[in-house]
């Protein structure tokens, strides 16, 4: 689905991305794979200016509430890197705790993660997803997931080569994308110089097949209509659709 239009003509407009990109055009994307020499799986995900490094690591063992029931779990953990953004920030360490927005996003990650995850062939281990953000420019949630899917996957495929696992516990392929409603009208994939002046915007996690896993949208100037959701959320299936097949591509390639 390309959108050309929005359906109010309050929000049509001929101002051009600050980029340059076509509304429904994705940031340059690159999903690069064993790039941590020790973690069982890696990929740096750089969406634009964006970057997020993402690992996965293999414990031999599960939480306490899980002991005994012969399935895993896979869990994620987040962070901004001190100078990620235009101005350096304090380790959250440093501070003593995670913030609201630290602890919501590791959560949409590990969340994400398990819903294509049968748990049980993956034995009594948990599988740690850690995505650091090395440089932010807008979307460093949906480059997480996008990236945090790709070393997952390549860890499940360590425990099956290394025959710690019978199966392959993966069932789908996750990616998500940002989308929202700016002065350009509904775009894809929103840098920072979008995202901070957006008059709505929103993340969508998919599947592979087009299944929901959640959406997250937030009206910021201005409420949009259920027809201008419908055209992010299309905006949204396009995106993801390219993201998923990169992550095919990047992982037949290994």
């Amino acid at each position: 689905m390309i959108v050309k239009k929005l359906p109010s003509r309050k929000l049509d407009s001929n101002i051009p991305r600050p980029s340059g990109r076509k509304i429904n055009e994705l940031r340059p994307v690159v999903l690069q794979t064993d790039v941590n020499a020790y973690a069982e799986g890696s990929c740096l995900a750089q969406f634009g200016s964006t970057k997020v490094l993402c690992t996965a690591s293999i414990e031999e063992k599960v939480p306490h509430f899980l002991r005994g029931q012969k399935q895993g779990w896979v869990t994620a953990e987040y962070g901004m890197l001190p100078r990620s953004t235009h101005s350096r920030m304090d380790r959250e360490a440093s501070r003593g705790k995670q913030s609201g927005r630290t602890l919501e996003i590791q959560r949409l990650i590990g969340r994400s993660m398990r819903t294509v995850c049968n748990l049980d062939k993956l034995g009594e281990r948990t599988i740690w997803i850690d995505c650091d953000v090395i440089q932010a420019d807008g979307g460093t949630r949906t480059a997480a997931i996008t990236g945090a899917f790709v070393a997952l996957s390549l860890a499940c495929k360590r425990l099956l080569t290394d025959g710690l696992i019978e199966e392959y516990p993966l069932t789908d392929h996750i990616a998500a994308i940002s989308c929202g409603v700016t002065e350009a009208g509904a775009v894809l994939d929103l840098d920072y110089a979008e995202d901070s002046n957006a008059i709505a915007d929103g993340n969508f996690v998919l599947t592979g097949k087009g299944q929901i896993i959640e959406v997250q949208t937030t009206a910021e100037a201005a409420p949009i209509d259920k027809e201008a959701f419908n055209m992010l959320m299309g905006l949204a299936e396009e995106g993801i659709s390219e993201l998923i097949k990169l992550q095919k591509e990047t992982l037949t390639t290994i």
